[in-house]
């Protein structure tokens, strides 16, 4: 018998899913009321017999994307009282104190492509709970959610965040699980930037994993190969900081699998190759309050506003006590290489790539400041929450913040930013003690699998421990 005939489950054109998830987008970003767009989700949900599952997302303090699907029925009757093992997540709940909740965050809600994610899907994002219902501090998701709520409730005041993220391209399934065993990674180009030509294995991934994104409402400005072989560059629009960082999850998550469908890796190591340049996640932010551009002065230095300036000489001043945030694993830190355009400078200017921040030519819409340091790895919810808090509530240093410390760099290495993290009166404030150590502790793990000293050459153990790509069985077995 015809298997079309027994299994009909829904999969939508990409033109027709793009309309859809831009819909739900301009609810979300229109804020509009949380308890209508949950019953209209569960109506459509209900109605619409051909899905058999939701895919539910949370994020652990990592940055580690984990996925549960259930059954859409299930889902419906249960959805208020959906619990998962903490003690399984590296960085969540004790085994004493395993059992978290889950609670669906309705307006975080995407039709997904049917022959990327499986036909008769969604994708719903989550929000982790404690057992008696209070707010996880681990989850950097949730943090980040409440601390946007509150300054938008408090005088309407929004923070938009775009990002450029790049990767590495590489040949076969799962290189960085093999990496034990193999010892290298192969470039599927060498063309460097911009020379790849259409139709080779490099440009239909970005072409294929493009059509994704804005089938997934992601609004695509530009896609490109970048300097390094092998590597790439997709860049969408600017969102709320939640929203943006919802799409920094998905984004990786469906270039791994258009990358796997091929039989090749989507890879974010941040310097998964010695002698070429790294990969980062460049990270622009403004903030806007009554639809007004905080960060425009055209009479400013260099079109910044004074506003933009203080974030500016806030994050720079506490550059140090959040690098290792920002660039969270032992292999961030090759990427921090001044021979690689890297941005390890505590500084900020309008021209010097070197610098950790950048300021772009804007207008009055498109005025930001440029986060160079951040590496592809990190944990999004953790940076951004990071960066807005620290940009408004940190300490501030005196002086003129474009000419400071051009001599002084960031950490060379994790050993000294965790060291930083840990003494940081800032860290405290932002995270909690406790959540601020287990951060830390889960660094420090990696560290000590990892040479203390980083050398030249690209170790395995940088790639085999690192916590995006984890073997578990590698590290039970260490």
């Amino acid at each position: 018998m015809n298997n079309v005939l027994l299994r009909d489950f829904l999969e939508i054109p990409y033109d027709k899913l793009e309309e859809m998830n831009l819909s739900y987008k301009e609810e979300r970003m229109g804020r509009a009321s949380a308890d209508q767009i949950r019953e209209r989700r569960q109506a459509y949900l209900s109605d619409e017999k051909r899905i058999k599952a939701v895919t539910v997302c949370f994020t652990d303090l990592e940055g580690r994307l984990h996925m549960l699907d259930y059954d859409k029925k299930f889902l419906l009757k249960n959805g208020d009282n959906l619990t998962f093992d903490g003690s399984s997540i590296r960085g969540f709940s004790q085994q004493a104190e395993s059992d978290l909740r889950l609670v669906i965050d309705w307006a975080a809600f995407y039709m997904v492509p049917a022959d990327i994610f499986g036909p008769g899907k969604v994708v719903v994002f989550g929000d982790v709970l404690e057992r008696g219902g209070q707010p996880y501090g681990a989850d950097m998701r949730l943090t980040l959610k409440q601390w946007c709520e509150q300054a938008y409730k408090k005088d309407g005041t929004v923070f938009h965040v775009a990002t450029e993220i790049e990767g590495f391209l590489f040949k076969g399934k799962d290189a960085e699980r093999r990496y034990t065993e193999s010892g290298k990674f192969e470039f599927v180009s060498t063309g460097g930037y911009y020379h790849s030509l259409p139709g080779d294995a490099l440009r239909t991934f970005i072409d294929r994993a493009a059509e994704v994104q804005r089938a997934m409402g992601f609004q695509n400005e530009k896609d490109h190969p970048e300097v390094a072989p092998s590597q790439f560059e997709m860049n969408f629009s600017y969102s709320d900081a939640l929203v943006a960082a919802d799409q920094v999850q998905l984004y990786k998550l469906l270039c791994r699998q258009v990358a796997a469908q091929a039989d090749l890796t989507a890879s974010f190591l941040p310097k998964p190759v010695t002698g070429v340049n790294g990969s980062g996640m460049h990270t622009n932010l403004s903030i806007a309050h009554a639809d007004k551009n905080l960060f425009h002065d055209p009479k400013g230095k260099d079109g910044l506003s004074k506003a933009g300036w203080d974030v500016i000489n806030r994050i720079l001043t506490s550059a140090n006590d959040i690098a290792l945030v920002l660039n969270p694993s032992v292999n961030a830190y090759r990427r921090l290489d001044p021979h690689y355009e890297a941005p390890n400078q505590i500084s900020a200017s309008a021209i010097n790539r070197g610098a950790m921040v950048r300021i772009p030519l804007g207008n009055e819409r498109s005025a930001r400041i440029e986060v160079r340091s951040v590496a592809p790895d990190a944990n999004p919810y953790m940076v951004f929450y990071t960066l807005i808090r620290t940009g408004l509530d940190g300490p501030s240093s005196q002086g003129d913040e474009s000419k400071r410390g051009s001599t002084s760099l960031l950490p060379g290495n994790i050993i000294d930013a965790i060291r930083l993290f840990k003494s940081s009166k800032l860290t405290s404030m932002l995270y909690g003690e406790e959540v601020r150590d287990k951060f830390a502790e889960l660094k420090q793990m990696a560290a000590d699998r990892c040479p203390k000293q980083l050398g030249t050459l690209i170790k395995p153990a940088e790639v085999q421990f690192h916590h995006e790509v984890t073997n578990q069985w590698l590290w039970s077995m260490f």
